[in-house]
């Protein structure tokens, strides 16, 4: 973990006037290997703030886009774009869930199958379908934006209930089923 601006204003590319606490904030921090960390900081005009912020923004654009997050140009692009994995995560639900037909088979291998398809489909699909649609916001209209947040807090929710072991949470909202369908 490096800084862009050091975390001293005497240190490399230091920087007079800012708090311990935005000397610390993410938008400061960029990972780097130890060589690399090593180097821009022995020569902090060849590596400039400016230079570094700018390979940190190209990562995450690389990575966005890794997730499908991309500009779309109409909401039926962010519709199609979300429809698969949306989709892969209605049949899980169905097919293993707490509502699923194997809740009444004592024998029943359900509640494991239930853990793992939560941890390996339908977590990094809701993860998927909240990084194609906050780099869409600007198509959601009406209640879409509250419908998005609650998303968010039902997948954070799942992870704390499947990851950390935290109980209840927001349930999916359905009115997620209906995002980006049509004009709003």
């Amino acid at each position: 973990m490096a800084h862009i601006f050091a975390a001293s204003d005497d240190g490399p590319r230091g920087a007079g006037g800012l708090t311990k606490a935005e000397r610390g904030a993410y938008e400061n921090l960029i990972l780097l290997c130890t060589k690399c960390h090593t180097v821009i900081d022995k020569a902090p005009t060849a590596y400039p703030d400016t230079m570094i912020r700018s390979w940190k923004q190209t990562r995450a654009d690389h990575l966005a886009a890794l997730f499908g997050a991309v500009p779309l140009e109409t909401r039926a692009q962010v519709r199609a774009a979300i429809d698969t994995p949306m989709a892969a995560n209605k049949v899980v639900l169905e097919t293993y869930g707490p509502g699923s037909e194997a809740r009444f088979d004592p024998e029943s291998d359900a509640p494991a199958l239930w853990r793992r398809k939560v941890l390996g489909t339908i977590i990094p699909n809701n993860k998927k379908i909240g990084a194609i649609l906050e780099k869409n916001r600007h198509h959601m209209v009406g209640r879409e934006p509250v419908t998005f947040e609650e998303f968010r807090q039902h997948t954070d929710d799942l992870i704390a209930r499947h990851l950390e072991g935290a109980f209840g949470g927001k349930m999916f909202p359905r009115a997620m089923n209906d995002m980006m369908h049509g004009d709003g």
